[in-house]
């Protein structure tokens, strides 16, 4: 069954909340963008750590111009909830990202590998179901 999940189309992105499970089975919402030149999600290291899933930072992490990512590791996290699909081990990388972004996380291609993603911008939505293969 498609779920719809909403979005503001008066942003610059696609701002969509995601939501993680840790392993002490506390419920933690993230700010993520949805972005198709993501070739997997991406987590910024301080969600990640905040939510249990790293020890640490790397505090000599340095960011190339561009608005890139700097991708140093990857976590499994148990349980994910993007537009309302559950998901079990989801492999991420572990990214630095820039404070003044505002964001938690990137959801990448293999969210849309493994689920249809309809969007319709002038209503704001978007319609995403499990891909029938």
């Amino acid at each position: 069954m498609p779920n719809i999940t909403t979005f503001n189309i008066k942003a610059h992105y696609i701002y969509l909340p995601i939501f993680v499970v840790t392993d002490s089975h506390k419920h933690l919402e993230f700010d993520a963008i949805l972005d198709t030149g993501a070739p997997i999600t991406e987590f910024s290291d301080k969600a990640l750590q905040y939510a249990g899933f790293l020890d640490k930072v790397k505090n000599d992490v340095t960011i190339k111009s561009g608005l890139q990512t700097q991708k140093y590791s990857t976590v499994i996290l148990p349980q994910t909830k993007i537009c309302g699909h559950k998901i079990k081990n989801l492999k991420v990388f572990v990214s630095h990202f820039e404070k003044s972004w505002g964001i938690d996380a990137l959801i990448g291609l293999d969210f849309f590998r493994d689920y249809r993603v309809t969007i319709d911008y002038s209503k704001g939505i978007l319609i995403t179901e499990p891909n029938q293969s």
